[in-house]
């Protein structure tokens, strides 16, 4: 009689692993590819211990692993500040009623011919050609979180990517090149805009303004970065606040491609 009382689950239960699942699924999705993946882990295969623990009737063993979960979920929320404040930001963005970001999660309803996907290749193209005249530059790529408080800084556009138009705006002439440019999906919506600077102390000194910058963009929301040095001509790549190293630009191409998925 135990033994079906324990495997008797009722509809409650089962929503409640499936939530409990979804919720750990978008989780990792937030800090996957940061430092901050390693400690979530971490966290997760310490509660999974302290419920079995609980399961197995163990109370000595589970009431110091749960003492340890509770006095430490402060210095979680100061480890996590960054990821907990993405996480509302994601939960809150008016993204969640676009179209466009709708739609990208179901792909067979897209209508042919209408491509909302970002053209990675001219991007970078328009990056290798900046860096070889040493062309700075700021770009930022719009992923699920709403960047309109910062759109709302500078001048609105509607402009199709491609690579002559990437360079015309950070053409050192042109009334555009100051500021940052805005992608979203497969358009440039903002130029001259101004990015929140990130006030970071571990940020190397070689790293201008553009650089801190994309981190504060970066830090605050899910967007990814692309910087371009006027002084050294070498393209950064920017995500989750931290600068992340590539071999090529092939690679390069390549991680942005699965982070824009």
């Amino acid at each position: 009689m135990d033994f079906l009382n324990f495997i008797d689950f009722k509809i409650t239960d089962v929503l409640d692993i499936i939530f409990v699942a979804v919720l750990l699924y978008y989780i990792y999705k937030l800090v996957r590819g940061s430092v901050a993946i390693n400690i979530f882990i971490g966290i997760v295969i310490v509660w999974a211990f302290w419920k079995l623990t609980e399961l197995l009737d163990m109370q000595m063993i589970s009431s110091m692993v749960g003492a340890f979960m509770q006095v430490g979920l402060i210095a979680l929320i100061i480890v996590f500040q960054q990821e907990i404040r993405k996480f509302l930001l994601m939960i809150g963005s008016t993204n969640f009623a676009n179209k466009r970001n709708f739609v990208k999660h179901f792909k067979f309803l897209k209508q042919e011919g209408i491509s909302t996907d970002t053209d990675v290749d001219s991007i970078l193209k328009a990056c290798e050609k900046m860096a070889s005249s040493k062309t700075g530059a700021i770009i930022v790529i719009e992923r699920s979180n709403s960047l309109e408080f910062i759109k709302s800084t500078g001048d609105r556009m509607n402009i199709e990517i491609n690579q002559p138009i990437l360079e015309s705006i950070f053409y050192k002439n042109s009334t555009l090149h100051d500021g940052a440019a805005v992608i979203s999906g497969n358009f440039v919506v903002a130029t001259r805009v101004i990015l929140p600077v990130s006030n970071e102390r571990n940020i190397p000194l070689r790293f201008g303004l553009r650089h801190r910058a994309a981190v504060g963009i970066s830090e605050k929301t899910d967007a990814l970065c692309l910087v371009v040095s006027e002084e050294t001509g070498l393209i950064s790549y920017i995500k989750n606040g931290e600068f992340v190293t590539y071999d090529s630009i092939t690679q390069l191409g390549t991680m942005l491609k699965q982070d824009l998925i």
